[in-house]
């Protein structure tokens, strides 16, 4: 990795939960010794990317990261094209919607919306979506480059008892994904949230994300799965065409057939 690489990654760490970061905390973090840790921090200070606190001295995101990220909503509209679609979906089915990007062989989320529904919901507090313990993840494996499982399964960290901890586990959940077009993550990342997930397409042609439902565990049972999956075709959909993209005919297929099997065994 990059000097330059190692100094970003650092902004990697700050959060909505983690605003303020202090330089041991940091160094913590990183893996990394106090010198070096402070060098990358004084470069990114230097450049606007962070700031110090006067009265605690720890770290914040600095001004020239709201500007980029100005500009990369205006000339790439990701989070506006996604806020109406998880907006719609995440009323149609009283749970939690969220979207999140792909970069690299990173996933992060985007936005997310909470259903009116429901007194108790699920909670999207990740800044970056394990690509083995999350639905949205298990999308990114099925239907993006073939490298994200080599970034998988380096990556993997067992977060509950039902996370998908050892590669065989989890071929055999991207091989399922690959059958029906969606993405499940049956508690893998939280001890009460089931996630359902379809990818997201943009101008590319390649995948660009994917939308998600997080609900309540113990909310689901067929006919609500089947009913998720039926409002992540729409809005997949819905956020492809607003990002320049279109479904591929044949994940367009897939949710066909899983929709249609749910439907005839629901008759």
């Amino acid at each position: 990795m990059s000097v330059v690489a190692k100094a970003i990654e650092l902004l990697g760490f700050f959060s909505e939960d983690t605003p303020e970061i202090g330089l041991s905390q940091i160094c913590r973090k990183a893996k990394r010794d106090k010198a070096t840790t402070y060098r990358h921090l004084s470069a990114l200070e230097e450049l606007g990317f962070v700031e110090q606190n006067p009265v605690t001295k720890a770290y914040r995101i600095g001004p020239a990261v709201l500007h980029l990220a100005e500009v990369r909503e205006a000339t790439v509209p990701r989070k506006s094209g996604a806020i109406g679609p998880l907006n719609v979906l995440a009323e149609a089915v009283g749970e939690t919607a969220h979207i999140s990007v792909l970069s690299g062989k990173t996933l992060h989320a985007l936005a997310d919306c909470e259903s009116s529904h429901h007194s108790t919901r699920a909670v999207v507090d990740m800044e970056i979506l394990p690509l083995h313990a999350t639905a949205s993840g298990l999308c990114a494996l099925a239907f993006g480059d073939e490298s994200l499982m080599d970034a998988a399964r380096d990556g993997i960290e067992t977060y509950t008892s039902h996370t998908l901890s050892n590669v065989e586990s989890l071929k055999a959940a991207v091989a399922e994904t690959k059958t029906t077009g969606f993405g499940i993550s049956d508690r893998g990342y939280g001890d009460d949230t089931y996630g359902i997930a379809a990818p997201v397409f943009d101008q590319s042609g390649t995948l660009a994300g994917a939308v998600a439902v997080a609900s309540v565990a113990n909310r689901i049972t067929d006919e609500h799965a089947a009913n998720i999956r039926r409002h992540l075709a729409v809005a997949s959909e819905a956020i492809s065409h607003n990002w320049g993209g279109t479904i591929p005919n044949a994940i367009r297929a897939l949710w066909n057939a899983t929709l249609s099997s749910e439907k005839d065994s629901a008759a």
